[in-house]
């Protein structure tokens, strides 16, 4: 069980509903605001908080299937999404918060374990109905990748993609390089402005960008593991395999006391 601790870390101050342990470094605030803490997930216990995520049905899933089985918490304070063969299917997951917490703006964080195998990537990312809308840019809708990692070695991805996946469908994407992020945990944040999109990973800054013209509408959360030939040959992955997730948490601005 994760105990309480003060928000305060390295000069970076975050005013909560209640603090929580590990402390975030959060960005530097706009004048007269601070940082307040309104959805968390810590993944405490032996099951997953329901009242928060959903898991995605269980079917075909680009390279691979995705499985509620795929889905645990360690007892440790950690979501596990597994990679495996299940039979002659290699098998993953997803778990969303649609319905159950959708959100515009603020600072998104969520501390992870990367996976070691090859075939697969796990990913942080917010979209919402929105995204499948054309004509506004991304205004009306934009999947914004938080983190995607098809690559075993110090490249993140960082990318956006709305007026849908057809025809008119616009993306913009950015590759930070992150070294020794394959090992040990690490974070995974965005501060989403009302006019700008800035990507931080272990606190710092790696990528700012408006493309689209910046998401108005609220949309959920994913975290997912998906299989395919972007990531490599699955068949070459020792498997099991694994993708930990600490927590997840949201933060609003909001006027400073």
């Amino acid at each position: 069980m994760k105990t309480l601790l003060p928000l305060l870390l390295l000069g970076f101050v975050a005013v909560t509903a209640r603090a929580v342990e590990p402390a975030d470094r959060l960005p530097q605030a706009p004048e007269g605001k601070s940082f307040k803490l309104v959805w968390n997930d810590e993944f405490d216990g032996e099951k997953l908080d329901e009242s928060k995520w959903t898991y995605r049905p269980d079917g075909k899933r680009k390279g691979g299937w995705w499985s509620k089985k795929s889905i645990s918490l360690d007892g440790d304070g950690h979501l596990v999404i597994t990679t495996f063969m299940d039979g002659d299917k290699p098998t993953d997951g997803c778990i969303i918060t649609q319905g159950k917490f959708e959100h515009a703006f603020g600072y998104y964080v969520a501390r992870v374990k990367l996976h070691k195998q090859p075939g697969h990537w796990s990913a942080f990312w917010i979209t919402g109905p929105g995204v499948g809308k054309v004509g506004d840019g991304g205004r009306d809708g934009t999947e914004i990748d938080i983190m995607e990692k098809p690559w075993l070695d110090d490249r993140v991805q960082h990318a956006f993609h709305w007026d849908g996946y057809g025809e008119h469908h616009k993306h913009e994407g950015f590759k930070a390089t992150v070294p020794g992020v394959m090992e040990g945990w690490h974070t995974f944040g965005l501060l989403w402005l009302p006019d700008e999109y800035v990507f931080y990973v272990d606190g710092k800054e790696t990528w700012r960008s408006n493309a689209g013209g910046v998401c108005q509408a609220r949309q959920y959360m994913l975290l997912s593991d998906e299989i395919g030939p972007w990531a490599g040959d699955i068949k070459k992955a020792k498997l099991p395999d694994h993708f930990m997730v600490d927590y997840v948490r949201v933060y609003d601005l909001v006027d400073a006391e």
